[in-house]
């Protein structure tokens, strides 16, 4: 990455900072992709002033990231990793051995706390409402919750599947505040993390993370491990519909993906956000 010399960084607008401290210090550029990158892994070596400007700067990052392609899994899984630690009561609750995680995002939740201001809280705060009692009724446990992120963990492959399935038809017959339209994606994959003081660690929360990024708004994408995990029948009126084998940044094989189909679901999407030709399913 070329480094910025003080008169091209002058040039740049404020809008090519991730974070812009009281004293007008810019922080973090992110006007190229190799910029984005480099901000990504250095965000939790700046010092911010307050929380509030440490989640402004971590919003503009993810929205730069999304505008490069960039699947920025090992910033938001280190996020999780970082902020939040785990009593003996709260592990000891989660899952081990082979486990099942749900990632959820909202898709375009820039673009929607630009529309809605104060209100974004409103929706988010419902949003997550809605996705925890999903999760709490099949007896999935919240892991965590940051921003527009969810993260879920399950003994088994069904709950995971039922949440999602019902988060999502309780989200499509929302209305939202002046008729804007409010997208959740879902991920589903299942494998063996390590639990550690900070929570979920490895390939498998990373994986997860990533197909769920590859999704779109009311789309449930479950991986070609998750399905092979399902302990008995699927759920009545539920089926999976092999979208291929994609290959997924940081992963060193294809992995097979599947659109979860039933009713009071949407149906019709655009191809994964994977910028790679499906191979045929195994």
């Amino acid at each position: 990455m070329a480094r910025l010399s003080d008169r091209d960084r002058a040039r740049l607008p404020d809008s090519a900072f991730a974070y812009i401290d009281s004293k007008g210090n810019r922080r973090l550029p992110i006007n190229d992709e190799s910029h984005v990158r480099n901000a990504l892994a250095r965000f939790d070596q700046v010092a911010f002033e307050d929380d509030a400007a440490r989640e402004r700067a971590r919003k503009r990052l993810l929205n730069a990231a999304k505008r490069y392609r960039i699947v920025p899994v090992g910033f938001i899984t280190g996020q999780i990793r970082t902020e939040r630690r785990f009593g003996a009561e709260d592990l000891a609750s989660l899952p081990t051995g082979l486990v099942t995680f749900l990632f959820t995002d909202i898709e375009g939740s820039t673009a929607l706390l630009q529309q809605l201001g104060d209100g974004y809280a409103t929706l988010l705060n419902d949003v997550r409402r809605i996705i925890r009692r999903a999760v709490q009724r099949v007896g999935g446990r919240e892991v965590d919750t940051r921003a527009d992120e969810f993260f879920a963990a399950f003994e088994a492959t069904i709950p995971a599947l039922q949440a999602a399935v019902s988060l999502q038809r309780t989200l499509g017959t929302r209305t939202w505040p002046d008729g804007l339209q409010c997208r959740v994606r879902a991920g589903i994959h299942t494998g063996r993390p390590t639990l550690t003081e900070s929570g979920y660690v490895g390939l498998s929360v990373n994986a997860a993370a990533r197909i769920c990024w590859v999704g779109h708004g009311g789309q449930i994408v479950v991986s070609g491990t998750a399905k092979t995990a399902l302990e008995g029948p699927m759920p009545d009126g539920v089926a999976l519909r092999s979208l291929g084998r994609h290959a997924l940044p940081g992963l060193t094989r294809p992995e097979s993906l599947y659109q979860v189909e039933a009713k009071g679901l949407l149906t019709e999407f655009p191809p994964l956000r994977t910028g790679n030709t499906p191979q045929p399913a195994t």
